[in-house]
């Protein structure tokens, strides 16, 4: 940040024409979020030396030392709770926030979500893309509507967060899942949402490494950043049975390219590419 900051002044000094930078009150407070790890207090030194050399240039500034307050993890566990409503995805699916009331209609599966301090409400676009591929999969809606792709019944799930996967994919016909997440909290919020969806023995969630899986799966569901897809490919084409699908998610539009190039050195056949706003949703078939 300071580095663009001081190439930018330094526009302005040799550039005249540029137009003066904008007029802050030295009152006027700003906020930022920052890790509370080791790295913190360099940081906050780095963001005060930053502001001591830049706030000259900018009229009635007056430096104050960055304070530093920490937030609870239980009150960012609680207080977005109030944003999260009942959500519609795809035909048949329907989440819904442990705390809120809902009228399930006819033919609707409900998945009632409580995603504590892990990652996964279902209703970002990563996650809506990846319970539409399992719905059109497990009701044989294009593009999985051929005799090539039977209603699978075992999945894996990598990154599985709040375990909303999981739960949705036993919900529409699923016999086994396992999710692994490298979180201990996330899993332990997975747990408490399956037993919550009445889920039983059909999944199990673990910190297991990825590496460490035994067997194959009819369905492999990775929704995690694009890099770390193409880092573990060999390993998820590795736990996908021929005839299979793998679903990628977490992926911004932007580098689908990147992800499409680190598959394309397996035997798989690409089935859809979908996108809601800035995010990409690939789902590919294994064929040997």
């Amino acid at each position: 940040m300071s580095e663009s900051s001081t190439d930018e002044r330094e526009g302005w000094q040799e550039a005249p024409e540029q137009p003066e930078p904008p007029r802050v009150r030295g009152d006027s407070p700003r906020k930022t979020g920052l890790p509370a790890d080791a790295d913190l207090e360099g940081k906050v030194a780095a963001i005060a030396a930053f502001l001591a050399s830049i706030g000259p240039e900018f009229p009635d500034f007056a430096f104050r030392a960055p304070t530093v307050s920490y937030l609870k993890e239980e009150d960012w566990a609680n207080n977005w709770k109030v944003h999260f409503k009942p959500s519609h995805i795809g035909t048949r699916l329907v989440i819904k926030p442990t705390w809120e009331e809902y009228a399930a209609q006819a033919g609707e599966i409900i998945i009632e979500l409580d995603p504590g301090m892990a990652f996964g409400t279902g209703t970002h676009p990563t996650t809506r893309l990846c319970l539409e591929s399992l719905e059109r999969i497990f009701y044989r809606e294009p593009p999985f509507d051929t005799g090539r792709h039977p209603v699978p019944a075992d999945i894996l799930d990598v990154g599985t967060g709040s375990g909303v996967l999981a739960i949705g994919a036993v919900k529409m016909g699923a016999s086994r899942v396992l999710g692994i997440d490298i979180d201990p909290d996330a899993v332990e919020v997975a747990r408490q949402n399956l037993d919550q969806n009445g889920i039983g023995d059909a999944a199990r969630v673990s910190c297991e490494p990825l590496a460490d899986i035994a067997g194959t799966f009819d369905i492999v569901l990775a929704n995690i950043l694009a890099e770390e897809l193409v880092r573990l490919a060999a390993e998820l084409v590795g736990k996908l049975r021929t005839g299979g699908v793998l679903i990628l998610s977490g992926i911004l539009t932007e580098k689908e390219e990147l992800v499409t190039a680190g598959f394309s050195p397996f035997p798989l056949t690409l089935m859809e590419i979908t996108r809601q706003e800035e995010w990409s949703c690939i789902a590919y078939s294994r064929e040997r």
